[in-house]
């Protein structure tokens, strides 16, 4: 065995030295390009392989990279596989008006349009506009085991030709009498959808066959329609899933859903009135991020079933959230800072997650008990709901909470202690002409009980100047920032006409 790879790899060696396989530019051996293989170079039994791996989504896409990746994109074996897990029918030589994929393309577009029955207007005024709905329409629904619509009325060559249910096997009592004149008419039948459904099941000897027949009934159709209406819902599907989530509860649950998904939020009343609307809506579904994700596409993996699932258990732990946080006895601020803060590290915490998968009621209650936690130390840091609400904004406040870590609770503590020095130090006897002079928003910025934001550090304004310096200090404890604040608060005390009081009160 030793010998055999010891000579393949000599080969190899040999093969690799000749000229054609290296190119010599300055001396340097390196491979031409030429020589490297590419997807296209492959014979169509290769890439029969490699397409034979992707699902039938990803098998499209790939469809409309090149020509080469079309032909072989559309071979009958390919989609075959596809037909029967999807369909349990392969199509490959049962069905000659459609190809496997033809097949395919059909099926699924109906099923994933119908599936969306509950929450497409589009769809529920299409079939409950006029009954019974168009005979296109009913040749489709024919497939389906519950079909919300009342018994449908019709004659028997219309249900041998929609359900291949032939005369012989319809029951007489089905038969409709004009109770007036006691007349039957023998031709006409009134039945549920579900017992025409399992007539054409025996009479087609399983589920298979009765998409086979459809797909021959639907063989002379255009299905323009069909494809329209799929299309919409493919790009509005997360919206009018969220507003039939949203609206679709009874009165006592969407006031209380209502009262959760707003409480402690900053909204537009306004916006708030036309609740119901679809401007409205999209604007509700901006007020927290989990929302906004899904009206975007970006929870579990763009299932919008799935997503809406993690929204209903994520808006669930909001519920039992605060029914904890409003058991205490807490201030309202203190509850609120404990609601946002737990919600916004669970979220930030199970963000990855969430794009990917469904998050059950548990996951969301053990992130937010380890959120909870956190939030305890940082209050417990702060002291009081001022410091609290200073130090949020603060980068190692928000990495705390990502990750948990000492060290950043630490930076806290020292960012703190220093606010208190300068806190301390404006407020000391010898310094109280300069509150007198200075205007409000530098001497609140001194007495630093608001936040600085990053964005208030980027400008040219005594303010931004002054809110660098404080900044920086809070940050590094150096006492030349300290030094250059006073050169700050000194020539602004001077700009307005104290030069005098300056010159004889100025502080080391």
């Amino acid at each position: 065995m030793y010998n055999t790879w010891l000579s393949s790899l000599t080969k190899y060696k040999e093969r690799m030295d000749e000229p054609q396989y290296y190119g010599a530019v300055g001396g340097e051996n390196r491979v031409t390009s030429a020589h490297y293989r590419q997807l296209l170079d492959l014979s169509d039994e290769l890439l029969l392989l490699i397409l034979d791996l992707l699902d039938p989504l990803s098998l499209i896409s790939v469809s409309g990279v090149c020509s080469t990746l079309y032909r072989v994109s559309n071979t009958d074996s390919l989609w075959a596989k596809h037909c029967r897990v999807v369909f349990g029918f392969d199509f490959k030589n049962g069905c000659a008006d459609f190809t496997p994929k033809e097949a395919f393309k059909l099926l699924y577009m109906w099923k994933t349009f119908y599936g969306s029955l509950p929450y497409n207007r589009q769809f529920q005024d299409l079939l409950f506009s006029r009954f019974p709905p168009k005979k296109y329409w009913v040749q489709w629904l024919s497939l389906e085991e519950i079909v919300p619509l009342p018994p449908i009325q019709l004659p028997d060559h219309e249900i041998e030709e929609i359900w291949g249910i032939t005369k012989e096997q319809l029951d007489e009592k089905h038969k409709v009498t004009d109770e007036t004149t006691e007349v039957v008419h023998n031709s006409k039948y009134m039945y549920q959808w579900k017992e025409l459904r399992k007539l054409a099941l025996v009479h087609h000897k399983g589920h298979s066959n009765v998409q086979l027949y459809v797909l021959k009934r639907m063989s002379s159709e255009c299905h323009e329609n069909l494809e329209k209406f799929y299309y919409q819902y493919k790009k509005n599907r997360f919206q009018w899933l969220f507003s039939y989530w949203l609206h679709s509860h009874s009165r006592s649950f969407s006031k209380q859903l209502q009262e959760i998904y707003l409480l402690w939020q900053c909204y537009d009343k306004q916006k708030i009135s036309q609740w119901g609307s679809t401007d409205c809506d999209k604007y509700l579904a901006s007020l927290h991020s989990i929302t906004d994700d899904f009206w975007n596409g970006k929870l579990a993996n763009g299932d919008e079933n799935l997503g809406i699932q993690s929204v209903d258990n994520y808006f669930s732990m909001c519920r039992s959230l605060l029914a904890w946080i409003l058991g205490r006895k807490w201030g309202t601020l203190k509850q609120k800072k404990v609601y946002h803060d737990t919600l916004k590290g669970v979220y930030r915490m199970m963000k990855h997650d969430l794009q990917v998968s469904v998050i059950d009621h548990n996951q969301f209650w053990i992130a937010a008990k380890i959120q909870m936690t956190r939030v305890s130390s940082l209050e417990k840091i702060a002291g009081n709901y001022v410091n609290w609400k200073m130090i949020d904004v603060l980068p190692c406040y928000r990495l705390f909470m990502d990750t948990g870590e000492p060290f950043y609770l630490q930076q806290i503590q020292d960012i703190l202690f220093r606010k208190r020095l300068i806190s301390n130090w404006i407020r000391q006897e010898e310094n109280s002409w300069v509150c007198s002079f200075l205007p409000q928003s530098l001497l609140l910025l001194l007495e630093y009980d608001t936040k600085i934001y990053e964005e208030s550090l980027h400008q040219e304004t005594v303010e931004a100047h002054l809110s660098r310096l404080i900044w920086l200090y809070l940050h590094s404890g150096q006492q030349l920032y300290v030094d250059a604040m006073k050169d700050i608060i000194l020539c602004a005390v001077a700009t307005m006409g104290h030069n005098t009081v300056c010159r004889v009160h100025y502080w080391s």
